[in-house]
């Protein structure tokens, strides 16, 4: 035994990381749903900090940094659930397997997204 066991893999700290950032609920997510959006410098300490969601690569790339960098107040205040789910079946082979893991296990309905507007109709 070499104390193997007092470090957990890697996996699941960072499962454990995303998983502590996650709202209660999908409908939390109240950020803007149009516009351009400033990404605060703990998100984004270099590059691009401005984002427009009226485009959709520039909405994906905003949603893929903000779910892997953001506290949970940045995903409740800067996500918009609609828009999120909207993305998901695309975003989610954009980010990492561990923020996708935590994502679908807390919000199964992530994974029931087919496109709203067929839905609607």
């Amino acid at each position: 035994m070499h104390g193997h066991d007092a470090h957990p893999p890697r996996a699941e700290v960072l499962r454990d990381r995303y998983r502590s950032r996650l709202p209660e609920r999908l409908q939390e997510l109240a950020g803007p749903a149009e516009g351009n959006v400033d990404l605060p410098l703990h998100i984004v300490w270099s590059g691009r900090t401005s984002y427009s969601l009226d485009r959709p690569k520039s909405r994906m790339t905003l949603y893929r940094t903000v779910l892997a960098e953001g506290l949970c107040e940045d995903l409740v205040t800067l996500l918009h659930h609609r828009l999120l789910t909207e993305q998901w079946p695309v975003l989610r082979r954009l980010i990492s397997p561990y923020i996708r893991e935590v994502w679908e296990d807390a919000f199964p309905e992530l994974l029931r997204t087919a496109p709203a507007d067929t839905a609607a109709e």
